[in-house]
């Protein structure tokens, strides 16, 4: 039987629950899952590629070793339809928070059908009590001292702080 491989790409600046969510649940849908962090510098990330990758390591560990054994989180920094087919993955996961997501996203999986027909695009709705977490809004009440702790695990809440305080 073959290994159905399957790539979550993403800024994860930082990592949330809702993505956390769509790590485990895009897990239980293939048999190996690469969390692929991008470099995406038009987003100015608050933490460097190395941290936002290292963040992702120490909350996937913590998913325990029926989880973690499956996920490998990578940094890229190329095409991501060309980083897929390098991972030999099939499947690209993307996570929906609302209906504004989905015109952004069918338009990505658009051009990544266009670019490679033989890799598809699978969405997971976000579950209910992770809709409306973004990971700009969890910096931005963060910075102006709101209570983040809702959004992020306690680690991530440590770096983001200290990441302030620099």
């Amino acid at each position: 039987m073959t290994q159905r491989t399957g790539v979550y790409p993403g800024t994860f600046d930082p990592v949330t629950d809702g993505h956390m969510d769509i790590i485990k649940r895009g897990a239980k849908i293939v048999d190996h899952l690469v969390v692929a962090v991008a470099v995406n510098i038009g987003k100015e990330p608050l933490f460097s590629l190395e941290e936002r990758a290292e963040m992702l390591r120490d909350e996937v560990n913590d998913l325990g070793p029926a989880f973690s054994s499956r996920i490998e989180v990578k940094p890229f920094d190329n095409l991501l339809i060309d980083f897929v087919v390098d991972a030999n993955a099939g499947i690209i996961i993307r996570g929906l928070r609302a209906v504004s997501d989905f015109e952004y996203e069918f338009q990505m999986a658009s051009m990544n059908g266009r670019l490679n027909p033989e890799i598809e695009t699978v969405f997971l709705t976000a579950s209910e009590n992770h809709q409306f977490i973004a990971s700009r809004f969890v910096k931005e009440i963060g910075r102006l001292g709101g209570d983040i702790g809702h959004f992020v695990s306690p680690r991530v809440k440590k770096r983001l702080n200290e990441q302030w305080k620099r």
